[in-house]
C-alpha cells in the first residue's frame, strides 16, 4: 500500500457509498479513488491546498468537490459506514490539530515585560 493512498480492500469498502457510479452517464466515479486519494494525501501530508502534486488534478477542483462533498453530506455518510464497522472498533476518526504560525513560537509580546523567575541572578 502507498503512504497516502488507499488499499483495495479499503477502496471497496467505501467505493459504493460516492456519488457517481462506473457506466453512468455523467459520473465522476472513474476518478473517485484519486480524488479521495488527494483528500487523504493534503491531510496526511499536512499542505495547503496548493500545495497538492499536479498528479492528483487541480488543486481548486479538488477542494470544490470536497466542499460539496462534505456540504451533501457524502463524507459524513463515509465516516458513519466505517464507525459502524466493528473491524475498525479501535479506529480514530476524529483529532484535532492546532497550527500556529511559524513566527509565533518565541516572538515578544507587545507591551509584556520580562518578570524575574525567582531564581539566582546572573552576574
Amino acid at each position: 500500500m502507498r503512504r497516502y493512498g488507499l488499499s483495495d480492500g479499503q477502496w471497496e469498502q467505501i467505493k459504493d457509498l460516492l456519488p457517481g457510479r462506473e457506466g453512468h452517464v455523467g459520473g465522476t466515479a472513474a476518478d473517485n479513488r484519486l480524488f479521495i486519494e488527494a483528500v487523504l494525501y493534503r491531510y496526511r501530508a499536512g499542505i495547503p491546498w496548493r500545495d497538492l502534486p499536479a498528479r492528483f488534478g487541480d488543486w481548486k477542483n479538488v477542494h470544490r468537490r470536497l466542499r460539496r462533498w462534505c456540504e451533501g453530506g457524502v463524507i459524513e455518510r463515509i465516516f458513519l459506514h466505517l464507525a459502524a464497522d466493528h473491524d475498525n472498533e479501535y479506529m480514530m476518526i476524529d483529532s484535532t490539530i492546532v497550527r500556529a504560525h511559524q513566527h509565533s513560537a518565541g516572538a515578544r509580546k507587545k507591551g509584556g515585560r520580562i518578570r524575574p523567575s525567582g531564581g539566582p541572578v546572573a552576574d
